[in-house]
């Protein structure tokens, strides 16, 4: 059920020109190489410290890794990640 409702807002995303992560609500992240990284629609963070952040999102979690990562800036909407980024995973 829930495939056929993503499938159906990703055809009206796609009609209506609207932005994906808009319309399905999913993070979206823009990096600066790998030194920073703005994450948008997320829900919490589940983990912090200078190597690992864990982020849980609408449709998944988010798995960080580096050294020295620290949050720059923290809104409702966004988080900003700085420091030496290594990896990210999408975690069912």
């Amino acid at each position: 059920m829930k495939k056929d409702i993503k499938s159906i807002k990703e055809k009206v995303s796609e009609i209506l020109e609207l932005p994906r992560e808009v319309v399905l609500n999913a993070p979206r992240m823009v990096f600066i190489g790998n030194k920073d990284v703005t994450i948008e629609n997320y829900k919490g963070i589940i983990e912090y410290n200078d190597t690992v952040v864990r982020i849980n999102t609408n449709t998944h979690m988010l798995r960080i890794t580096g050294q020295d990562l620290e949050i720059k800036n923290i809104t409702s909407e966004e988080i900003i990640l700085s420091g030496i980024i290594y990896t990210v995973e999408f975690i069912a």
